[in-house]
């Protein structure tokens, strides 16, 4: 069933409200307009988080969208955002979506640091990983984009790369695809201890 659009609801809404001051207004035309009301709303609602989106994707910063959202600070404004925004991880209300948003922003920093710490264990593993021979068309552009990765100075960009090229290493080397996939559990690992330990805080 389409949506109705909301000017037409906002102006039959605006007409019931009109009639009310003038004390024309029955019962059922100011429940129609209650619910035309609703509706409107509940629309409206749905764009904010997808212009607020677009207006980031531009390059809008947080501290910009405050006050075009009526809120007082980057923080009030990017939570209102988090809290509007559709769970695509099955969070049913906006204050569990913001905890799950920041308990994954905690565990990228946990695994970045790590990274950062390790930088030398983990240019080792991708300098070996992005040399392996006998790799498919695939496989072989996925290695070159590990060692692209090399080229960077933050170690934690090697992770993902690692990862992709994981599954063109086997079955040939199988040993090295072992010792990129303990990476890539270890990672895990730290994102989900530190979203652990963020839970336990919040209880």
């Amino acid at each position: 069933m389409a949506e109705a659009d909301p000017a037409l609801l906002v102006q039959g809404v605006r007409e019931a409200v009109l009639a009310a001051r003038d004390g024309g207004l029955g019962a059922g035309r100011a429940l129609a307009a209650l619910s035309a009301l609703r509706e409107a709303r509940n629309q409206l609602d749905g764009w904010e988080p997808e212009l607020v989106a677009a207006a980031r994707a531009a390059g809008a910063s947080w501290a910009e969208l405050a006050p075009a959202l009526g809120v007082a600070s980057r923080q009030a404004a990017e939570r209102r955002y988090l809290r509007r925004q559709p769970s695509a991880t099955g969070e049913a209300t906006g204050e569990a979506r913001v905890d799950a948003e920041r308990d994954r922003r905690a565990g990228d920093r946990a695994v970045a640091n790590w990274a950062r710490r390790n930088a030398a264990t983990l240019r080792r593993l991708a300098a070996e990983a992005s040399s392996a021979d006998g790799l498919d068309a695939a496989g072989q552009e996925s290695a070159d984009r590990l060692g692209a990765a090399l080229g960077d100075d933050d170690a934690a960009g090697l992770l993902r790369a690692l990862a992709d090229l994981r599954a063109h290493l086997e079955p040939e080397h199988a040993g090295l695809a072992d010792r990129v996939g303990e990476i890539g559990a270890h990672a895990k690992r730290l994102r989900e201890d530190t979203a652990g330990q963020r839970r336990e805080r919040r209880r």
